[in-house]
């Protein structure tokens, strides 16, 4: 039995002399192939340098791209916009796309895609993957170098960013090898810095809409919003002209924008307006240019103009003793700002979406993302309808086509000339009694009613829009300024002249009114009168319904009066194709007496609704 037992020890030890030796071999190639990564031959350094600095640039070239980009390499998904809705989800910066931070989606929806720094890392990783690096000039000189698959960590922290590649790099050369499996490089970079910066400029933005205020103070220095003015003569704007003014204007304040910090001087103690409270060790811009997308939309338009009537003249108000012109405008207006944080040797910049809603900034928004769902019914398009669009005599015109049901309006394609017809055949959204918009260069947009909760075809006929010069004459004389308004049910035109001698008109049957004016030096004097009225009586017997009267002063100011109506009247007319091809009219009125007092104005009102004009 001792024997027995004696074999069995002996076996025992053979075993566990065995699994040493096996783990003396295994550590000795493991340790080996570590040593050959530490001890690296001098001659394979350059390979390894030559690495480390390839990534180096890689991730430089990724860092710019995120600056550039909004924190994106791979942006989101592309949304487009509309007419209604102008904004993309990017925005054009000189060729380069750069998704907005927030903005309005083509369904009218707010949206937000602002990058977390960690996704941002994980976009700088992603990037780095696909490193590649040209090792031709080590292979020239007898190296073989092979680079295996990529794996990448990064920390993008304040002023630099740590990263770690995985990959083998194996290295030959004549009878030596290594492999080197793990490199690491640090990038002296301001990314991380900007970013927190850029993301507490769009915080602040999101939370008091600052931007927004500066762009109301501009719409209200520099359009007609809400006032009065003294004046016996209607005041008229050119919208065109107003958005031009705007957009010069918001080019400029917008331009000046500064946060608090040392990186600017101001040039005097007016233009701290500028300045937003908010602290930056960094240089901030903030950029707005008039081509980028955007819309205004202004209400109310009549005849492509902004008309503000006189009160004062009308028939029973002649006792106010003197005429003023209240006007009250309403301004929608979208249109996006880019914020660059940047240094003379990096930037980091994102667009966000400025909104003015009916004159005022629109409300702060929640505190997380609006990732909305586009429900709206523009998505749900499942009724056929074959669209036809053409001129009066039937010829094809090329259309864009819009389908409005209540209070949404839809894109739905453009009718294309084939076979001779202009045609669309698309899905529309099931709506009764909805309407398809047309729309084309040189013809008066056109509504058609249509239900499309069947398939069906609607015919479209557009009405040529023509460009005719116009001659007005009082008495056989050109007046010094007067006003044309030519007003039908398709379509209405209106044209201050003589600084505009042309208007765009269509077929059809008009009221033609002319408003012919004169400078004035009149001068009202100030007036006082008295005004009585029956108020509640003191003490209890107010409480049982006991009046009295009493009395106050109204004083009226005194106005001199630069503008008064001195001829014109109105007509109706239709207009035919053939009649609109020649591109011209003469509007003939006849004058009134020049008015040498308020009363003289008032009679001028009275009669001008009596007298009638020609249109030849």
């Amino acid at each position: 039995m001792l024997k027995v037992k004696g074999k069995r020890g002996q076996l025992s030890i053979y075993i566990i002399i065995a699994i040493v030796i096996v783990a003396i071999i295994a550590g000795y190639f493991l340790l080996r192939e570590r040593l050959v990564v530490r001890e690296l031959p001098a001659e394979f350094k350059p390979v390894e340098e030559y690495f480390l600095g390839c990534i180096e640039g890689r991730v430089e070239s990724g860092v710019e791209i995120l600056g550039e980009r909004a924190g994106y390499i791979y942006p989101p998904e592309f949304e487009p916009g509309n007419e209604y809705s102008p904004f993309s989800s990017q925005l054009d910066f000189f060729g380069s796309a750069v998704p907005y931070w927030y903005y309005i989606s083509a369904n009218n929806l707010v949206k937000e895609q602002v990058p977390s720094k960690s996704e941002m890392e994980e976009q700088l990783e992603r990037y780095l993957v696909d490193l590649k690096c040209d090792f031709s000039d080590f292979e020239k000189r007898g190296f073989i170098v092979d680079l295996g698959e990529i794996k990448a960590e990064v920390d993008i922290k304040n002023n630099d960013i740590d990263v770690s590649v995985k990959a083998d790099l194996d290295i030959s050369f004549e009878e030596q090898s290594a492999r080197i499996t793990t490199h690491d490089v640090n990038v002296k970079t301001r990314l991380g810095n900007f970013y927190d910066l850029a993301l507490n400029i769009y915080n602040k933005e999101k939370q008091e809409a600052f931007l927004e205020q500066y762009a109301v103070d501009v719409l209200r220095l520099y359009a007609p919003v809400d006032g009065v003015e003294i004046s016996c003569a209607p005041k008229i704007w050119i919208p065109q002209e107003i958005v031009s003014e705007l957009q010069e204007a918001l080019e400029a304040n917008i331009q000046a924008i500064k946060l608090r910090g040392d990186y600017y001087r101001l040039s005097s103690e007016e233009n701290r307006y500028f300045v937003v409270d908010m602290e930056s060790d960094e240089s901030v811009n903030f950029i707005y240019n008039r081509d980028w997308p955007s819309r205004i939309e202004i209400w109310p338009v009549e005849a492509d103009v902004m008309i503000a009537e006189p009160v004062g003249l009308q028939e029973g108000l002649g006792v106010l003793g003197f005429c003023y012109v209240p006007y009250h405008f309403v301004y929608d207006w979208y249109f996006p700002v880019l914020i660059q944080v940047h240094d003379n040797k990096e930037m980091f910049q994102f667009p966000v979406a400025v909104v003015i809603n009916k004159n005022v900034e629109r409300e702060a928004l929640p505190g997380h993302a609006v990732l909305g769902r586009d429900i709206e019914l523009c998505q749900y398009r499942n009724t056929e309808v074959i669209v036809y669009t053409y001129d009066t005599k039937l010829n094809p015109v090329e259309a864009d086509i819009d389908f409005k049901c209540f209070d949404t309006a839809c894109e739905i394609g453009e009718t294309r000339v084939e076979g001779g017809e202009a045609v669309l055949s698309a899905k529309f959204p099931q709506c009764v009694n909805g309407f398809i918009i047309a729309k084309a260069e040189g013809y008066v947009t056109k509504k058609h009613i249509i239900s499309t909760n069947q398939p069906g075809i609607a015919d479209v006929i557009l009405d040529k829009l023509y460009d005719i010069e116009l001659e007005v004459k009082i008495d056989g004389k050109e007046p010094e300024s007067a006003i044309v308004y030519f007003t039908s049910i398709e379509h209405s035109a209106t044209a201050l002249w003589p600084e505009q001698k042309s208007i765009k008109l269509s077929e059809g049957l008009y009221n033609v009114t002319l408003q012919v004016y004169g400078n004035s030096s009149l001068v009202f004097p100030s007036t006082t009168r008295r005004k009585c009225v029956e108020v509640p009586s003191p003490g209890l017997l107010g409480l049982f319904g006991r009046t009295r009267e009493q009395c106050f002063d109204i004083e009226m100011p005194s106005q001199t009066v630069t503008s008064v109506l001195i001829g014109g009247g109105k007509t109706q007319d239709y207009f035919t194709e053939d009649r609109l091809e020649r591109g011209k009219l003469e509007i003939i009125g006849q004058s009134l007496d020049f008015p040498k007092s308020l009363e003289d104005l008032g009679k001028n009102y009275e009669l001008f609704e009596t007298k009638t004009i020609s249109v030849v």
